[in-house]
C-alpha cells in the first residue's frame, strides 16, 4: 500500500514536471507569435507614416515575383488597403519560367502589376557589358582592372592584396588566391557586375521617370547578407529619398510565419516538390549553391537548365575549370579548389 502510494506521488511529480516543461514551451510559443505581432505591427505603422509623408501617388514597388516581393506586397495592403501603388515587374527574358507565370497569372486580376523589359537583349548586353563571376562586389573589381588597368583603382589594388585600403587594413575579404589571375592578362573573359544594372536597374529607372515616381519600395533584407547586411528602411541619395526597404529588419523566419498566418499565395516553385530557397535569374553565377540549383533544374524543367548553359556558357566552362560551384568535367583540370564563402 505504501509503495502504490509513493509511486502515484513520484507518478504525479513526473506528470506535473512534464506539465511545467510544456507551460514552457508553450510561454515561448506564445512569446515568439507576440514578437511576431509586435514586428508586424510596428512594419504596418512604418509603412503608414512613410507613405503619408510622402505621398502614395510617388511610390512604385519593386515587383520580382519572388517570396520577398510578393511578401512586402501584401504588407503594403495590409498597411493601406485599397493603395493603388503600381509594382513593377522586369521581365528580363531570364526569368524562371514559373516566377514569370506567376506575375502574369496575378496580373490577370491586379491592374496596379505592370510589366517591363530591358531595352537589350540578355546575350547582346553580356558579350558587351561582360558576364557576372563570383560575386558583385569580385565582378566590380574586375572590370574596374579591364577598363583602366591596376593604377587607376587603389581599391583593386587593396583587393588582390597588392597595398592597403585607406584605412591602413588589409581588404576584409580579399580576392582568393586561385582567382588573382584574372587581375592579369591570363584572364580572356570579360567580366562585369552590370548585369542587373541593365537588365533591371535601368528599365525600372526609365519606367520611373516616365511615371514621375521617384521612390521605389524594395524587398531587401538584411538578413541575406553581402551588400545587404547594412540596409537600412530609407535608403537616401544626394540628401533626397532614394528607396523604401520595410522589409529590412525582417527576417526569413518572421517571413514564413506572415505567409503562414495570413494566407498568402506565393509562387509554387518555392513548396514541394521544387523547394526553390533563390529565384532571380535562372542558373546565375552568382548564386551561392548554383549547381543544386541547376540540378533541381535539371530534374523538373530540362530546357531551362538547358537555357543556363546557353546564356552563361563562358563563366560555366570557367567555374568547371576551376571546379568552383560547379562540378567539373571529367576531361577538365581543376586550378584550384575554392571555398563557396571565398
Amino acid at each position: 500500500m505504501q509503495q502504490l502510494e509513493l509511486d502515484n506521488i513520484l507518478s504525479g511529480s513526473e506528470n506535473a514536471l512534464t506539465d511545467r516543461q510544456t507551460d514552457r514551451q508553450t510561454d515561448r510559443q506564445d512569446d515568439s507569435w507576440l514578437d511576431n505581432e509586435f514586428l508586424l505591427q510596428d512594419r504596418i505603422q512604418k509603412i503608414q507614416q512613410i507613405i503619408a509623408q510622402y505621398g502614395e501617388d510617388n511610390f512604385y514597388i519593386a515587383f520580382s515575383g519572388g517570396k520577398d516581393s510578393t511578401v512586402l506586397s501584401a504588407l503594403i495592403d495590409m498597411a493601406l488597403p485599397n493603395n493603388s501603388i503600381p509594382r513593377v515587374y522586369a521581365n528580363t527574358g531570364i526569368e524562371l519560367n514559373m516566377i514569370r507565370d506567376f506575375v502574369f497569372e496575378l496580373a490577370k486580376t491586379d491592374s496596379r502589376i505592370e510589366v517591363i523589359k530591358p531595352s537589350v537583349p540578355v546575350k547582346k548586353m553580356l558579350e558587351t557589358e561582360g558576364y557576372p563571376f563570383k560575386s558583385k562586389m569580385h565582378s566590380s573589381y574586375v572590370k574596374r582592372y579591364q577598363d583602366k588597368g591596376l593604377e587607376h583603382y587603389k581599391s583593386v589594388r587593396a583587393y588582390i592584396g597588392n597595398e592597403m585600403t585607406l584605412s591602413g587594413k588589409p581588404m576584409f575579404r580579399p580576392c582568393p588566391k586561385v582567382l588573382k589571375y584574372q587581375f592579369s592578362d591570363e584572364n580572356t573573359l570579360k567580366i562585369s557586375d552590370m548585369c542587373c544594372v541593365r537588365l533591371k536597374e535601368e528599365p525600372l529607372r526609365h519606367w520611373q521617370k516616365g511615371n514621375n515616381k521617384p521612390y521605389g519600395i524594395v524587398g531587401i533584407m538584411r538578413e541575406e547578407g553581402g551588400r545587404r547586411s547594412n540596409a537600412q528602411c530609407l535608403a537616401f541619395s544626394g540628401g533626397k529619398l532614394n528607396k523604401f526597404q520595410p522589409l529590412a529588419p525582417i527576417t526569413k523566419e518572421w517571413e514564413e510565419w506572415f505567409i503562414a498566418k495570413y494566407n498568402v499565395t506565393i509562387c509554387d516553385i518555392y513548396k514541394p516538390p521544387y523547394n526553390f530557397v533563390r529565384t532571380g535569374c535562372k542558373g546565375c553565377p552568382f548564386a551561392l549553391n548554383l549547381q543544386k540549383e541547376l540540378d533541381t533544374l535539371e530534374k523538373f524543367f530540362p530546357n531551362e537548365r538547358k537555357q543556363c548553359e546557353i546564356i552563361w556558357k563562358p563563366v560555366y566552362e570557367e567555374y568547371r575549370r576551376l571546379g568552383y560551384r560547379l562540378k567539373p568535367n571529367d576531361n577538365s583540370q581543376t586550378k584550384g579548389q575554392m571555398n563557396l564563402f571565398d
